[in-house]
């Protein structure tokens, strides 16, 4: 079997968890197990962690039902209909995704129980799916926390936000200062833009030329405009 494409949110790390263990759930340590369904999706919720609050479980829950249908009906209508969430004490980055399986740092959690837009951030890397050598990694997150931005429950109570421009930034940075930057460019070019990178990476289609070819505009060209009048 190959190792699942490893889709990380901001500073959370694979590197501490072992890819081959990835996909091992394991019966070891599991307080609680549950599977929900709702219009043709399934969440199954597995906890291992006994401190876990069951308010942010069930926040998590509510957050996933209303995020990934949308996520699904406009990027990808094919993916999985069972997402599998892990609390997983054993992770010790914030959160990432990959074949199927999101695993969360309860830790995080429960310091940041307002952060449930990453269920909205990693949710979207299922749908994403895109196969290795795809395209450039700060595109793939990019667009992730583009969608997180569009489609986000509680990000202003999360105390997260797209930041303001600043000269340091670049088109590579990823994250935020990439989704900010695709915001800029659907506004100002092609309103479909991200739908088509989305796209093109999942088909493994994506070359630099991409850009000029749905804006006019080479990624640069782009860049330099933004710098300038950066206005979203």
């Amino acid at each position: 079997m190959k190792a699942p494409l490893f889709l990380a949110l901001c500073f959370a790390t694979v590197s501490s968890f072992a890819q081959g263990d990835w996909n091992r759930i394991g019966t070891e340590g599991i307080v609680s197990k549950d599977s929900i369904k709702k219009k043709g999706y399934t969440i199954l919720f597995i906890n291992k962690d006994s401190g876990f609050s069951t308010v942010t479980r069930q926040r998590m829950i509510d957050t996933y039902f209303k995020v990934y249908p949308k996520e699904a009906k406009r990027f990808n209508k094919k993916t999985m209909k069972m997402v599998t969430f892990i609390i997983d004490p054993g992770y010790k980055g914030v959160a990432a995704a990959g074949g199927g399986i999101i695993r969360v740092n309860p830790k995080w959690m429960t310091d940041h129980p307002e952060d449930l837009d990453v269920v909205t951030h990693e949710s979207m890397h299922i749908v994403q799916s895109y196969p290795g050598g795809a395209g450039p990694g700060w595109l793939t997150e990019g667009i992730a926390d583009y969608v997180r931005y569009v489609f986000g429950v509680n990000n202003e109570a999360g105390k997260w936000s797209l930041p303001k421009f600043d000269t340091t930034h670049h088109y590579t940075k990823a994250y935020r200062i990439t989704a900010r930057f695709l915001v800029w460019t659907e506004k100002n070019y092609n309103k479909k833009l991200v739908n088509k990178l989305d796209n093109a990476m999942r088909t493994k289609t994506y070359k630099p030329e991409i850009w000029k070819e749905l804006t006019g505009k080479t990624l640069d060209e782009l860049w330099g405009e933004y710098a300038k009048n950066p206005v979203i």
